[in-house]
């Protein structure tokens, strides 16, 4: 036998009792739920995350809603690209921008309350099964929303709902609610470099 084929056996041999570990692991998850999904962390791509599952969702068919709780109406190509979509994306900006653009709390606290009320109006619409609530976590990091209210309303949603929660600064009580969480770590951004925001990569 040459080592050639002897590699071979030896990889196929190992394959096959990964294969075995992997199809009982995949045996063994039977729930089926709604999850409450948190995108989080000081690197890029958070949203981006969130919208790339909007796109897989609406390839099964399924009502997405979309709030953003800080970004204004602007002109995004995810926006653009969704409303090819239809009545099948319910989009909602919301925000009045970021909070050192408005320098008025008060302002951005009655702004966050709206979007919160237009996210719940969403979560009882029965014909929508993905919600994005983009950067919600910056509302409550600022304690423009009562996290205790809103962490309570986020898990009482429907079975069948998903949700997601984007923004950096996710609160702990948000995160130990939650049934996934991803933390984008920085390792490099081209803004350090003097690169400013691009269409197609950052809007």
């Amino acid at each position: 036998m040459t080592d050639e084929t002897e590699d071979a056996a030896r990889h196929k041999a190992k394959m096959e009792k990964r294969k075995a570990v992997q199809d009982a692991e995949v045996a063994g998850k039977t729930l089926e739920k709604g999850l409450l999904i948190v995108n989080t962390g000081p690197g890029k791509g958070k949203s981006t995350a969130a919208f790339g599952l909007i796109l897989r969702a609406l390839g099964h068919g399924w009502g997405i809603g979309v709030v953003q709780f800080i970004k204004g109406a602007w002109s995004t190509g995810e926006r653009k690209a969704l409303d090819a979509f239809g009545d099948q994306v319910s989009w909602h900006s919301m925000g009045e921008g970021f909070t050192w653009e408005t320098q008025d709390k008060a302002r951005d606290i009655a702004a966050a309350n709206r979007a919160f009320d237009k996210a719940k109006e969403l979560m009882a619409d029965e014909g929508i099964r993905l919600l994005v609530l983009d950067e919600l976590n910056i509302a409550l990091r600022y304690d423009y929303l009562p996290l205790a209210e809103v962490v309570a309303t986020l898990v009482a949603r429907r079975p069948d709902l998903h949700i997601v929660v984007t923004g950096r600064n996710a609160k702990p009580e948000l995160i130990e609610a939650a049934d996934l969480v991803t933390e984008m770590t920085l390792v490099k951004h081209h803004f350090a470099a003097g690169v400013k925001a691009q269409e197609g990569i950052e809007f």
